[in-house]
C-alpha cells in the first residue's frame, strides 16, 4: 500500500511537468513554496501576503483551465460543473486566498483567521492538488491518502534541508 502511495504521490508532483499548459501555474507556486520555506516559520503578515498570492494564483489557472478555450463556446458559461468538487474546492482556494491577501495589506486577520499566515502549507497543498485541479487527474481517495500521507514527511524534509539557509 505504501508503494502504491508513493507512486501515486510521485504521480501528482510529475504530472503537471508533462503539460505545457500547466507548468506556467505550477513553476509560481513551487517558487513561492521555495521562498516560504525560507522565511520564519511564524504567522506574520508578509506571509499572509504569499499565501494569498499562492491561493489566487491556483485558483485563477483552475478556473482559467476550466473555461473553453473556443471563441464561439455558446456552452455552460461556468468553468466548471456547478456542484462539482472541483468548482467548491476552486472557490474555497479562492475565498482563503483573498481573505489572506486581504489580511496581509490590513495587517488584520478576521477573528479565528491567523493560519491564514502559514504559508509553507498552503503551498504543499496548492502543488499536490494542482494537476487535480486543472483536469490532469481525477479525485480519488488514493490521491487524497497520498497527499495527507506525506504533507509531514515533506515538510520534516524540506525544514531540515533547508535550515541552514533559513533567516533566524
Amino acid at each position: 500500500m505504501a508503494v502504491s502511495l508513493a507512486a501515486t504521490f510521485w504521480e501528482l508532483l510529475r504530472v503537471p511537468f508533462q503539460h505545457e499548459d500547466l507548468i506556467w501555474g505550477i513553476v509560481p507556486l513551487y517558487f513561492s513554496w521555495l521562498v516560504s520555506e525560507l522565511t520564519a516559520a511564524k504567522a506574520t503578515y508578509n506571509t499572509a501576503l504569499q499565501t494569498g498570492f499562492a491561493l489566487l494564483w491556483s485558483g485563477a489557472h483552475w478556473i482559467w483551465q476550466g473555461v473553453p478555450a473556443t471563441p464561439g463556446h455558446r456552452g455552460n458559461p461556468l468553468p466548471f460543473a456547478f456542484v462539482s468538487l472541483n468548482t467548491l474546492v476552486t472557490l474555497i482556494v479562492v475565498i482563503l486566498g483573498a481573505l489572506a491577501l486581504w489580511s496581509g495589506l490590513r495587517h488584520k486577520y478576521p477573528r479565528g483567521m491567523w493560519f491564514l499566515g502559514h504559508t509553507r502549507f498552503a503551498g504543499y497543498f496548492m502543488i499536490t492538488l494542482f494537476p487535480i485541479q486543472a483536469g490532469r487527474l481525477s479525485w480519488t481517495w488514493e490521491r487524497v491518502a497520498a497527499i495527507a500521507l506525506f504533507a509531514v514527511p515533506v515538510w520534516l524534509l524540506l525544514h531540515v534541508a533547508l535550515h541552514p539557509f533559513r533567516k533566524r
